[in-house]
């Protein structure tokens, strides 16, 4: 297992402290790790810096961009750059088609010129693997953020829990553990039914403009504007709103700031709140994904190839 990717060149790019634990973790298993976007980072073991994307690109078998991807300019997050990395066409265009890119999750620009081109892009933020793990220190971090703007504990507090997914069970979950009086908030009949097994109040989205009133704390998992202003008009200004949906979450939080209601968005957590433990969580499926999908390209390269020598 120690040289399960021996002799692969990965490319790691920008990103947070979460790559910072994650390069020798993949150097450990055999991997050359060149990366871009570490000027300012201390010297991490294992890794070979590039002088551009670009370059980066040439030496790679698999790319490795952020779980938060890029903005909507294709500017990847990279905490410890010296200079703005771009994912744009130029780049797209010197990927080859056997170099697959994992990125979180993408924009639908960067899926199209992608598609476009050939390219395979991974949205790995979206695999339960990393998922489900992922939302251990999403649920720590948003809570603890809870308990800073709050004057009252979690513990006898009425929290929901906006939307039952991965990050929405591990935070119900945490709440029920550290005491409070959760409410679980979904549409899925099979959903509230495992709510209500596990001893939660549950109530269906059609119905939480008459109970969000009794909210201490509000988790919101749904990235679509659940809490619009007319849900914001109901809930009460003592309450605490912690946003984990993706950008731009689902949550108003321009009329929240005017009623007076404290909303914090807040997407990212593991790296922010536990990049080791994020780091190691990515180091465990990282490797099995890229195997798995170099040796689909390969096998698909071969069979085109045999395919076209015996035409």
């Amino acid at each position: 297992m120690s040289a399960g990717l021996k002799g692969i060149r990965l490319a790691v790019i920008g990103g947070d402290d979460r790559e910072l634990f994650l390069i020798p973790e993949l150097k450990k298993l055999g991997a050359y790790i060149v990366g871009v976007g570490f000027e300012k980072a201390a010297p991490t073991e294992g890794l070979n810096q590039a002088s551009s994307l670009i370059e980066a690109v040439k030496q790679a078998d698999a790319l490795l961009f952020p779980m938060y991807g890029t903005d909507e300019r294709g500017v990847v997050k990279a905490k410890y750059s010296n200079s703005p990395i771009v994912l744009n066409k130029e780049v797209l265009q010197a990927i080859p088609t056997h170099v697959p890119l994992f990125i979180g999750w993408a924009r639908t620009a960067l899926k199209s010129a992608a598609d476009m081109l050939g390219i395979r892009i991974v949205e790995t933020a979206f695999l339960d693997e990393i998922a489900i793990l992922n939302s251990i220190p999403s649920a720590e971090g948003a809570i603890a953020m809870a308990m800073d703007s709050s004057v009252i504990t979690i513990h006898g507090s009425q929290s929901f829990v906006l939307g039952l997914g991965r990050n929405g069970w591990t935070i119900a979950r945490t709440l029920k553990g550290m005491g409070a009086q959760v409410t679980g908030v979904a549409r899925k009949p099979a959903d509230l039914a495992r709510a209500t097994e596990m001893g939660l109040k549950v109530v269906h989205f059609s119905d939480l403009e008459d109970e969000i009133g009794r909210a201490d704390f509000i988790f919101n998992t749904v990235p679509q504007l659940m809490l619009d202003k007319v849900m914001l008009e109901q809930v009460s200004k003592d309450a605490v709103i912690i946003d984990i949906a993706s950008i731009p979450g689902g949550t108003d939080f321009e009329y929240a700031e005017l009623l007076g209601i404290k909303a914090m968005l807040a997407p990212g957590l593991p790296g922010m709140v536990a990049p080791k433990s994020a780091g190691k969580i990515l180091a465990q499926v990282y490797p099995q994904l890229i195997l798995r999908y170099l040796t689909t390209i390969m096998n698909t390269s071969l069979r085109l190839e045999v395919e076209v020598r015996s035409e």
